[in-house]
């Protein structure tokens, strides 16, 4: 930049010197080749330096996806597969929260626990998330195998104890027959009171249970191919 300053005052200088009064005008070609020379060196500008954009500077980050988790209302059973007739993996309490990683037509949630993946009912889970990115699974084939045998009730294998509250306790022993059941489930008036492993033998429990009223009480044994019911032991409070 002081080099441009310099030769302009210098032209300058040179061409006032040329209107002086008294010298000779000087030669036309002198005084235009000066100015010629001025106006080159302003015109001379350094070249400019590529400037990156922001963006070129900025590495574009991947928004990771958010897990898809499942809750619970109740206890409720997490099996190998969909139905009564796969064994039971873990339980997911309601404190707990499990991540969801696929998801059956046969309406089960497939979910990760530290047990390993198992199928939820979706009837009991309530869902958190983006569930239309969980990927839809099929479910594991179920034993070809033979169902379990029956258990039947040992003898006076039932008892019960009627109480003026209207509670009653109730206990059940039976044979374990089975060689290659899953476990075994307590059914109260047809419907699951209870689960319990391979090799069980007693259960108990206290209802509710009024004068007159009745109770019917079956032992299912169960494996993959099926499952198997004991007779049904009756009792009535008096």
């Amino acid at each position: 930049m002081k080099k441009i300053v310099s030769l302009a005052i210098a032209s300058g200088l040179f061409l006032s010197s040329c209107n002086l009064p008294g010298l000779n005008t000087p030669d036309p070609q002198i005084a235009t080749a000066a100015a010629l020379t001025v106006q080159a060196v302003i015109n001379i500008t350094p070249s400019a330096r590529p400037t990156a954009t922001l963006s070129e500077h900025i590495e574009a980050t991947p928004t990771p996806s958010q897990p898809v988790m499942a809750s619970v209302a109740d206890v409720t059973n997490c099996r190998t597969g969909p139905g009564l007739n796969y064994e039971r993996v873990t339980q997911i309490l309601p404190k707990d929260t499990v991540e969801i990683v696929g998801f059956s037509p046969l309406n089960y949630w497939v979910v990760s626990t530290s047990f390993g993946h198992c199928w939820l009912s979706a009837e009991f889970v309530t869902p958190s998330g983006n569930i239309s990115a969980v990927p839809t699974v099929t479910a594991p084939p179920t034993s070809t195998g033979n169902a379990p045998e029956a258990a039947t009730f040992l003898k006076n294998g039932w008892t019960f104890f009627c109480y003026s509250s209207g509670q009653a306790d109730i206990t059940l022993s039976w044979n374990d027959k089975a060689m290659n059941e899953t476990g075994y489930r307590v059914l109260r008036n047809g419907e699951v009171a209870a689960e319990l492993p391979a090799n069980s033998t007693y259960f108990a429990e206290t209802i509710t249970l009024i004068s007159g009223q009745s109770v019917g009480y079956q032992i299912q044994s169960y494996n993959p191919a099926g499952e198997a019911n004991s007779t049904v032991a009756t009792m009535t409070c008096p």
